[in-house]
């Protein structure tokens, strides 16, 4: 649905007809940005233009509550995309940043392959020794050589010996990739089982992106949680072919065929909103785990459920960010530690609800924050982290 034919729904309902279309469209209602006299002529004060994406009421709850701008223990972000090359001076700032949070180890997804991996993991070790590990990514510009899983294979191992401690594969592997005849590349081809296998046999994980918010995919109606999201950033919007239960499939089948591989499912595996369906899930998939990057406003708005989830899979979730936004990290230790209510999310377009907080057991906070990390990614420097 467009933004106008959206507006003429929520407007139908007088008498706010006017300014459910000034929240939509961002036009004036009749009684916004006008002065408006009474019986005697006298003016009004005059109403400010308003839009949906403007909206932000000031609650008037008063709760028990405060900001946790430090985590409670030493973490593991699993989840980032930083430049191992960046300027010294911004690589100053950004680990000042990371002692202010808490954050011990940050997982650099975004290292690439060949040489360009190489010298990030060099430059991150000689400037900071054991604050960074550093993620591999597949090239697939080759993917049309009839021997492309073996190639890729063998690039992979030749990057775990260069220093990668995992493998990262973005979400345009189902969505955009495609081969020399241009057919769509599945996540489970089996074309590029080699590179499974290979990742089991070095013993490193797999975090996977795959698919969008299924919100994407379905009509841009009145309905839509994501509505606003979309509004905003119209380049989201998916239509099939694939479907999105397509890429889910496809990503859950190769899972099922590397038993001996173990896999990040970034983002909650996009099943936040549904953890019934994510705890059959992972009862189905021994090898398949889940990270929290940019997906905390899924269990903070359900905190009673959420908190049963994370208790019984505390072995399966790891703490990640995605985006490096420090000022954004002290709503996922709210999230995680507290039991305040009906506090922010940082960003409106994700989630215009507000969060509570699950307040886990010490136990499964250590879990989550470094634990796993500890288990499944080879190479994290442990001296920096509990014992």
């Amino acid at each position: 649905m467009s933004r106008s034919s959206a507006a003429r729904v929520l407007a139908a309902s007088a008498p706010f007809a006017g300014v459910a279309l000034a929240l939509l469209t961002g036009v004036a209602s009749p009684l916004a940005g006008q002065s408006r006299s009474d019986s005697r002529g006298a003016t009004a004060d005059t109403t400010p233009d308003m839009t949906i994406e403007a909206y932000e009421p000031r609650s008037t709850l008063v709760v028990p509550g405060r900001e946790i701008r430090s985590a409670k223990f030493p973490f593991v972000d699993v989840h980032l995309h930083l430049d191992g090359l960046m300027a010294r001076p911004e690589l100053d700032r950004l680990v000042a940043d990371m002692d202010r949070l808490n954050l011990a180890v940050a997982v650099n997804l975004s290292g690439g392959t060949g040489d360009r991996l190489a010298s990030q993991v060099r430059a991150f070790e000689a400037a900071y020794p054991g604050r960074f590990v550093v993620f591999a990514n597949v090239d697939f510009s080759d993917i049309g050589d009839p021997e492309f899983g073996a190639l890729a294979a063998r690039r992979l191992e030749e990057d775990v010996a260069h220093g990668a401690v995992g493998l990262k594969i973005f979400k345009s592997l189902g969505m955009s990739i495609r081969d020399a005849a241009g057919e769509r590349v599945r996540v489970d081809d089996p074309r590029l089982d080699p590179i499974w296998a290979m990742a089991g046999e070095l013993g490193i994980p797999v975090l996977i992106h795959t698919a969008d918010p299924a919100e994407f995919w379905q009509p841009m109606d009145e309905h839509n949680e994501r509505w606003l999201e979309l509004e905003l950033r119209p380049r989201r919007k998916r239509e099939p072919p694939p479907t999105w239960e397509e890429l889910i499939g496809e990503q859950h089948r190769m899972f099922r065929k590397h038993p001996e591989t173990t896999f990040i499912a970034a983002h909650l595996g996009w099943l936040g909103n549904d953890l019934g369906r994510l705890a059959a899930t992972l009862d189905s998939i021994p090898n398949m785990n889940v990270g929290l990057g940019a997906v905390i406003y899924e269990p903070g708005r359900q905190p009673r459920f959420a908190r049963q989830f994370f208790v019984r899979y505390q072995d399966r979730i790891l703490m990640g960010k995605d985006s490096w936004a420090p000022d954004e990290y002290p709503t996922y230790f709210r999230v995680l530690e507290s039991a305040d209510e009906y506090f922010p999310y940082y960003r409106k377009y994700h989630a215009f609800w507000r969060m509570y907080g699950l307040h886990l057991p010490d136990e499964v906070l250590r879990k989550v924050y470094y634990e796993n990390a500890l288990r499944i990614i080879p190479g994290i420097d442990r001296s920096r982290l509990p014992h």
